[in-house]
C-alpha cells in the first residue's frame, strides 16, 4: 500500500491525469461564469468583452504573427533575467551564507532595495539604459533577485551543523562540502524560491514594457489599451498567464527530478 508521500508525488502519471482533469474543470468554470457575467451585465465590448470575441482576437494575432512575435520579445527578457537575478543571487546567497561580517554590511541595501517598488524604479531604469531589451532584462533581474538570495542563505543556513562536522572528519576538502553536502541540503529551499523567481520575472517584463517599450506584450497591452481593444488586453494577459504557468511547470518539473532522491527517501518511510 503506498503511503501518502506517494500519492502525491507529481511524477506520478495518475496525479497527473488528476491535475490536468481539475485544471480542464477550472477552466471550463471559469469561462462559463464569465459568459454569464458579461450577458447579465450586458457591458459594451470595450469594457468587457466575452470569451468568443476574445478567442477570435487571439486566432487574428496568431494568424498574422503579431501575438507570436511580442510574445518572444518578452520570454526572452523574462529568462535572460531569470538567468542572470538568479545567478548573481546564488552567488551572493553562498558568500553571505559563509561570512555573517559581509551579511551585515551588506543587509540594510538588501532590505533597502526591496522597499521600492519595481514600478517606482522601472522608469527610472528605462531612462539610464533605454527602451530597449536592456532595460527589461535588468528590471527582471532585480525582480528577481532578493527571493532568490533569501532562499539560497536560508537553505545554506538550515544545513545540519552534525553532516558538517561529519564532512571534517572524513577529511573532505572545501568543494566536496559544498557539492556533497551544502548543493543537497540547500536545493529544496532554492528551488522554492526559483519557483517564485520565475513567476516574478513575468511581473519585471510586463512592468517595464509598460513603462517604456516598442515590443513585447507589455507594448501590445499599451496598443490595446490605447486603441480600446481590450479583447487585445485579455489576449495578452492571458499568454502572460500561461507563460508564468509554464515556467513555474518548468521549474516544478526540474524540482521533480533534482529532488527525486527525497521522494524516494520518504516513499521508505
Amino acid at each position: 500500500m503506498r503511503n501518502e508521500s506517494e500519492k502525491n508525488d507529481l511524477t506520478q502519471p495518475t496525479s497527473v491525469i488528476k491535475r490536468l482533469r481539475y485544471l480542464v474543470m477550472s477552466l471550463a468554470m471559469g469561462i462559463f461564469f464569465w459568459q454569464l457575467l458579461t450577458l447579465v451585465l450586458d457591458l459594451p465590448a470595450f469594457i468587457l468583452p466575452g470569451p468568443g470575441l476574445v478567442w477570435r482576437r487571439f486566432l487574428q494575432s496568431l494568424t498574422d504573427g503579431q501575438l507570436y512575435q511580442h510574445t518572444l520579445v518578452t520570454l526572452y527578457e523574462i529568462l535572460a533575467g531569470l538567468f542572470i537575478g538568479g545567478l548573481a543571487a546564488t552567488s551572493l546567497g553562498y558568500l553571505l551564507a559563509k561570512s555573517s561580517t559581509l551579511e551585515k554590511l551588506l543587509s540594510p541595501y538588501l532590505v533597502a532595495s526591496q522597499s521600492m517598488p519595481v514600478v517606482a524604479i522601472a522608469p527610472l531604469l528605462v531612462i539610464w539604459f533605454g527602451p530597449g531589451m536592456l532595460s527589461k532584462i535588468i528590471i527582471c533581474s532585480l525582480t528577481v533577485f532578493f527571493p532568490i538570495l533569501i532562499n539560497t542563505l536560508i537553505g545554506l543556513r538550515e544545513v545540519p551543523q552534525d553532516l558538517r562536522n561529519l564532512m571534517r572528519t572524513l577529511e573532505a576538502n572545501p568543494f566536496q562540502t559544498f557539492w556533497k553536502l551544502e548543493v543537497p541540503a540547500a536545493l529544496p529551499v532554492y528551488l522554492g524560491g526559483l519557483r517564485v523567481g520565475a513567476t516574478l520575472a513575468v511581473i519585471g517584463a510586463v512592468v517595464g514594457e509598460l513603462v517604456g517599450a516598442d515590443r513585447g506584450l507589455g507594448f501590445l497591452i499599451n496598443v490595446g489599451r490605447g486603441q480600446y481593444d481590450t479583447a487585445l488586453v485579455f489576449v495578452a494577459l492571458f499568454t502572460l498567464i500561461i507563460t508564468a504557468m509554464a515556467l513555474y511547470g518548468l521549474v516544478l518539473f526540474i524540482e521533480t527530478r533534482l529532488l527525486s532522491w527525497q521522494y524516494w527517501r520518504q516513499g521508505k518511510r
